[in-house]
């Protein structure tokens, strides 16, 4: 799912291509991108995009009138710049929006039909798509620290939790743990204040960098292979290659269709958590240390993926 870097980056490569332009149409090529009734799609027809903004990991179209367009990519979608007059492509088509200069369209790649186009009247009705999460770049160490304290998670849970923290996901989730040296499944409750500290540092400086490169890339052109998996990222999307830091191979705790990356040394001081998928591959107890691991893979070094199956399909990762 984009996140925090990626949302900025659409939204620096659509201010010059849409901003004091008029929105002539939205056409919908499938009919559950809509989730909303009110405005009607008609009412958006000839006003001009007064600008665009960020709500969460939601892109939005300000309208004159207080109308706004709210588009969710969630997991596959993704947006395009696309010649005057652009069907939505195929199958993975769902909507295009026409302006003067180009038309941008929304695909999904997949059958879940996830992502979706919400319209709202009024500054009210667009704050229901708020989840209400923290935005770490505007807060302070003191809100930073009161939102880890509401509830009691895992440090990955945390991060991810919209409602606690805003636009942060999967992906840079894990490049934040790894810059501030903490596990992915310490409670938030078991923090320290050095390690509060570190962690509130470590968001920033790692959705800082992320959100100027990507906006740089975008200036130049238009995003069109928006990823989960970026080159130079430390931990995320590398699983069983060596960390940037300490050349350790990269660690992984598979749930669901959701993958974890970390690095043991940097991390856990040295001990492995619990991954199931390589649990039912040995067919042994969890190896604690590295050096178990090393042992128990025959042919390969700790963490890299020369069994059979280690690691699901880099599609399957969700942010």
């Amino acid at each position: 799912m984009p996140e925090l870097p990626d949302v900025s980056a659409y939204l620096t490569a659509l201010e010059p291509r849409v901003v004091g332009h008029r929105l002539q149409r939205i056409r919908l090529a499938s009919p559950f991108v809509l989730r909303s009734v009110d405005p009607p799609v008609a009412e958006t027809e000839g006003r001009q995009v007064l600008g665009v903004r960020r709500v969460g990991k939601r892109i939005v179209l300000v309208l004159e009138g207080e109308i706004f367009v709210v588009i969710h990519l969630m997991i596959a979608g993704r947006l395009h710049w696309r010649p005057v007059g652009t069907r939505p492509p195929g199958r993975i088509g769902l909507a295009a929006l026409d302006f003067p200069d180009g038309t941008l369209t929304l695909t999904e790649a997949g059958t879940r039909r996830r992502a979706s186009i919400n319209l709202a009247r009024g500054e009210q009705a667009l704050a229901a798509h708020d989840a209400g999460g923290l935005d770490v770049l505007k807060a302070t160490f003191g809100a930073f620290r009161g939102a880890l304290s509401r509830e009691r998670h895992t440090l990955k849970r945390a991060l991810t939790d919209p409602r606690l923290l805003d636009g942060i996901g999967n992906a840079y989730a894990d490049e934040i743990l790894h810059r501030a040296r903490l596990s992915p499944v310490r409670m938030t409750h078991q923090l320290t204040e050095a390690d509060l500290v570190r962690l509130h540092d470590g968001a920033r400086a790692v959705l800082t960098e992320w959100i100027d490169r990507l906006s740089a890339e975008a200036r130049a052109a238009f995003p069109e292979k928006v990823t989960a998996f970026r080159e130079g990222m430390a931990v995320h999307g590398r699983y069983g290659q060596p960390c940037p830091d300490c050349g350790a191979p990269v660690q992984r705790i598979v749930h669901a269709e959701n993958e974890t990356n970390y690095c043991a040394t940097c991390q856990t001081g040295g001990r492995l958590l619990a991954d199931r998928a390589l649990s039912r591959l040995l067919r042994q107890d969890w190896p604690r240390t590295l050096e178990e691991l090393e042992e128990r893979l025959p042919g390969g070094v700790a963490g890299a993926p020369t069994v059979a199956s280690p690691s699901p399909r880099r599609g399957r990762s969700r942010r």
